[in-house]
Parts: C-alpha cells; sequence; structure tokens
C-alpha cells in the first residue's frame, strides 16, 4: 500500500471514531478498540505489515498511554477518598462563603487555579488539581461541568506555551533552536492569550448566571447565614455516617496538599505520587482491609471504565503513529497548499490548526507536519520560526479538546463528561481563541508575511 492509500486510510480511521463518538453509537473504549482493530485487519491483509509487527506497533502505542490510565486509576481512588471523609465539603463550604453566589468569580477562580496548576507543563496533573477542586462548587451552583472543562482547557492551553511546555520544545528540536529563543518569540501572542483566558472566565461567568446557575442562593452575591448554617448541619449530619472523618480534616488536607506539590515539584511518575497518597489515605482513616476494600471498590467503576478507554486509545495511537501513517497524512494535507499561497504559509496553518489537532497527536503534527511545512515555506522565503509560532500557539488552544490527546480523556472524565460534549461545547470557542491570538501574533510583529 502506497504512502497516499495509507493517508487515506488513516483520515477513514479518524473519521470513523469521531462519528461512533459524536453519534453516541458506543463507548469510546469499543470505538477506539474496534476501529483500529479493523484498519490493522486491512493493513495485514494488503501485505503492508505483518501480524507481528502491528503487534509491536499496538504494544508500543499502549505503553505510551499506561501511566496516564495507573494515573487516572490511582487519582479517582484518592479524590474519592478526600470526598468520602469530606475534606471537599469543608472546603466548598468555605468557598461558598467568600464567593457566595458570585458565579463569574468562582469561574474566574477556576480560570487562575489552573493556569497555576499549568506552571509544570503537565495536562494531567492540572486537571487533577483543578477539577476536583471545582466540580462540587459547580455543581452546588448549578454551573455547567462542560463550562469548568472549557474555561480550563483555554487557560491550560495559553500556558502549555512556556518553553518547558511540550509543544515549544518539539518546535524548537524541529527549528534547531533553543526552546527560550522561541518562547521570547512568541511571549506577546501568550501575554493576549492569558487575557483572552481571563476574559473566557468572566464571560461564560455571565453566561452561566443569565441561565440562571448561582439563583438557589441570596442574591447580589450574599449567602444568607441560614443557609451556610443548613451547609454546616448537612456536614455534621455527614460525621456522623461511617465513612466522614472529620476530626482528621486537618491531616486530609495536607495530605491532598502535600500530592498537589509532589506532582508539581517531585521528579517522579505522577501516578506513584497518587498511590502512595493512597496508601497513606487508607491506613490513616480506613484501618482494616475489610474497610480498605469496600472504599476501593466503591470507586473501581469510574476508574475502570476510563483507564480502558486510555488504553484502547494507546492501541489507536500505536496503528496510526508507529505505521507512520500519521505522517503520510501530513503530507497529503500539505500538498493542498496552493504554491501561490505559499508566503502565506503561517496564516494558513493558523487558521487551520485547531481542526487539524482533532486529527493528529502532538508529535505526528509537530515531528510529521511542522518540518514538510517548514520546506514548503522556505521556497518562498518564510521565515521558518513564524510558520512554527503559528503552529505551536495556535495548536495549544485546542490540545485539551483533541482525542488523540491522552489527557483529554482524564479531564472528562474527572469532570464527569462525554468527550463528545465537552467537544461540541469548546470547539468553535477555542477555535475563535486560536484566530484571535493569531492575528494578535500579526499586528504585533511576530508573525509577518
Amino acid at each position: 500500500m502506497n504512502e497516499t492509500m495509507l493517508a487515506v486510510l488513516g483520515f477513514a480511521t479518524i473519521i470513523m471514531i469521531i462519528v461512533l463518538l459524536l453519534r453516541n453509537v458506543t463507548v469510546p473504549a469499543l470505538a477506539f478498540a474496534g476501529v483500529s482493530t479493523v484498519t490493522s485487519v486491512i493493513l495485514v491483509a494488503t501485505g503492508t505489515f505483518t501480524v507481528e509487527e502491528m503487534g509491536e506497533f499496538i504494544a508500543s502505542g499502549v505503553a505510551g498511554v499506561h501511566s496516564t490510565a495507573a494515573l487516572f486509576i490511582f487519582s479517582v481512588l484518592f479524590f474519592g477518598i478526600m470526598t468520602d471523609v469530606g475534606m471537599f465539603d469543608r472546603i466548598i463550604n468555605a468557598l461558598m462563603k467568600k464567593v457566595g453566589s458570585n458565579v463569574v468569580g468562582v469561574a474566574l477562580m477556576t480560570c487562575i487555579i489552573a493556569m497555576i496548576g499549568h506552571l509544570d507543563g503537565g495536562g494531567a496533573s492540572t486537571f487533577l488539581i483543578t477539577i476536583p477542586a471545582m466540580l462540587p462548587v459547580y455543581k452546588r451552583l448549578n454551573m455547567r461541568p462542560t463550562t469548568l472543562l472549557l474555561i480550563c482547557v483555554t487557560a491550560m492551553g495559553v500556558m502549555n506555551l512556556l518553553p518547558w511546555g511540550g509543544p515549544t520544545m518539539r518546535s524548537a528540536t524541529v527549528l534547531g533552536i533553543d526552546p527560550n529563543e522561541l518562547w521570547r518569540q512568541l511571549l506577546p501572542m501568550q501575554v493576549v492569550g492569558v487575557v483572552i483566558a481571563l476574559a473566557t472566565a468572566v464571560f461564560w461567568g455571565f453566561v452561566e448566571k443569565k441561565r440562571g446557575a448561582g439563583a438557589e442562593t441570596a442574591p447580589q452575591g450574599i449567602v444568607k447565614a441560614e443557609e451556610y448554617d443548613a451547609l454546616e448541619e448537612k456536614t455534621e449530619d455527614a460525621a456522623e455516617n461511617n465513612l466522614a472523618r472529620p476530626k482528621l480534616f486537618a491531616f486530609n488536607l495536607i495530605l491532598t496538599l502535600a500530592v498537589i506539590v509532589c506532582l508539581v515539584f517531585v521528579k517522579v511518575p505522577s501516578y506513584y505520587i497518587f498511590m502512595v497518597g493512597c496508601v497513606i489515605a487508607l491506613l490513616v482513616n480506613y484501618p482494616g482491609a475489610k474497610l480498605q476494600n469496600k472504599i476501593i471498590k466503591s470507586h473501581s467503576g469510574p476508574a475502570l471504565m476510563m483507564a480502558s478507554t486510555i488504553l484502547a486509545a494507546g492501541v489507536f495511537l500505536g496503528v496510526l503513529e508507529e505505521t507512520e501513517i500519521m505522517n503520510h497524512m501530513a503530507n497529503v494535507l500539505a500538498t493542498f497548499i496552493p504554491q501561490s499561497m505559499g508566503r502565506f504559509l503561517p496564516l494558513i496553518i493558523g487558521v487551520l490548526s485547531v481542526p487539524l489537532t482533532l486529527l493528529f497527536c502532538t508529535d505526528s503534527y509537530f515531528f510529521g507536519l511542522l518540518p514538510v511545512l517548514i520546506s514548503i515555506g522556505n521556497q518562498f522565503g518564510v521565515n521558518p520560526a513564524h510558520t512554527a509560532i503559528a503552529m505551536v500557539v495556535c495548536r495549544n488552544c485546542a490540545t485539551f479538546i483533541s482525542p488523540v490527546v491522552p489527557a483529554t480523556f482524564l479531564g472528562v472524565g474527572l469532570a464527569g463528561v462525554e468527550i463528545k460534549d465537552h467537544i461540541k461545547a469548546s470547539f468553535f470557542w477555542i477555535w475563535g481563541v486560536s484566530i484571535v491570538c493569531l492575528i494578535s501574533g500579526i499586528l504585533l510583529g511576530v508573525i509577518h508575511f
């Protein structure tokens, strides 16, 4: 099978998976595993690869995401334990006293937490820091979890431009320059992006408020004292059940903060940090094998569902990446750019970056598509850095709505949102944000033709 046919097969595979997900035909795990298997059979039947080779490709793909699957299992268990012990109830009540029914304040707080959480450049850790902390508040105020995700991914897309972020490092590698040098060039666009992310939080806060969020509390952002008394009584009542541990609140809060700090600063696998957190939390809060077994089983459903999805997505990525099908797809797309439009290449790829992010993983996008586009731009005197900056900035906006980015599944799983609903709610807004960032880059002279 020639390169063009491999590219067509790749597009057909991705389109089929997207259709299955958007039409809610099946759960994501079955869509990824099933369609990828059909693609593998076609590749073997046409003599392109052997069964043994496809097996190796699939194993490589799964190996690339198994740490994310383990991370999700133990993070769900850890935060589940913290919910059972009643720690989040206390925190929520404290937050509610500060913001009351100020829906816009909650939205803005979400954006700031996501920005701070993403300083390490890790999408998974940012979701784990932001969503469990804010989701209960959103539920209490009747705000949609899709809005929580939209604000999160907008903030994360902007912060992911830091020089130690994956996309910036990959682009700098292709350009053969230091990541800090590339970052200094795109910094003005990142500043604009930060402003847009904050504005996004404020805007969607007002949208949620308009649809009635926070209306159950007293007007003008003030919650009646008796309502907080009721909340506190509810927390005290919860303390009477077998799982709540109000006397261990300080310990559990310190443990949670320690886990978060370790996620950011300690250079060990994130899933191991949560493993240790779970060990300590279970031993202190629920001593005894019988009770610990009960707690683990109570949280096994969501963990198993999302872990299976992530592993199945690994099969999909292995089939398309290891066979270099994604690179062939990049080459085919590059041929559709008219030669006469070559000097406008940064503008073209910037506008198309968000839709392409749904099709290409980070590696194939920067290591597969970027070199091809740079070679095309060189024929028209286009500065390679300008093409790279357009791709980095505009693509980053949509990183965490893409179904080929494993962290996306972690985010939607934590928020309890189906990926199709996340994409529907975020796609066009994120695309608009990326175009505004692109225009700002042109106006500020970061990108020119």
